[in-house]
């Protein structure tokens, strides 16, 4: 019973399961995973500033898929499935999503441009020429189709795909630190 046809496949995605269940609860004896512990793992080097903190809130909340408060396991493991292996329109619809601060399912000026401002301080390749309005501005250009001060999931994606400049400036990428 259950041990129907297995590949090795099956086995080694099992074994990295495994692996993976022995350092979570290594790292969070609790069995949960809780804000701290997230930084830890998934923190920009150094000690971090208010934005990167901010950042990684944002980051942790929206793995929080039951809203506890904490991650368990298997939110975990979906979180760093999509880290790891998430397809770019995966990758970008978390994105959106994380942007979406109040959840109406378009992104406005303000919402594009606290996160943006997040990014911005974020990265080490900032342009000292560029405002976080004009980046925010060029944004709407070349991603607002319909030119109505809202990016819908779908402008959102393709405006993204078809310019890289865009591409770097919206998708949010975090991986572990350890």
């Amino acid at each position: 019973m259950g041990q129907g046809h297995s590949d090795a496949g099956d086995e080694v995605i099992l074994k990295n399961i495994q692996e993976l269940y022995r350092k979570f609860a290594n790292e969070c004896p609790s069995g949960n995973m809780h804000l701290h512990e997230f930084k830890k793992i998934f923190r920009p080097n150094g000690n971090p500033t208010e934005e990167e903190n901010a950042y990684m809130e944002t980051v942790f909340k929206s793995f929080d898929t039951n809203k506890d408060g904490q991650l368990e396991f298997m939110e975990y493991v979906a979180a760093l499935h999509l880290v790891f292996r998430g397809k770019l329109e995966d990758k970008l619809k978390w994105s959106f999503k994380i942007y979406d601060i109040d959840g109406n399912g378009s992104l406005d000026r303000g919402e594009v441009k606290q996160i943006v401002m997040i990014i911005y301080k974020l990265k080490r390749n900032k342009d000292p020429n560029k405002s976080i309005d004009d980046i925010c501005d060029r944004i709407f250009d070349l991603v607002d189709k319909n030119k109505d001060s809202r990016i819908t999931l779908e402008e959102f994606i393709e405006g993204a795909e078809k310019d890289p400049w865009v591409m770097d400036q919206l998708r949010l990428d975090i991986g572990p630190t350890l």
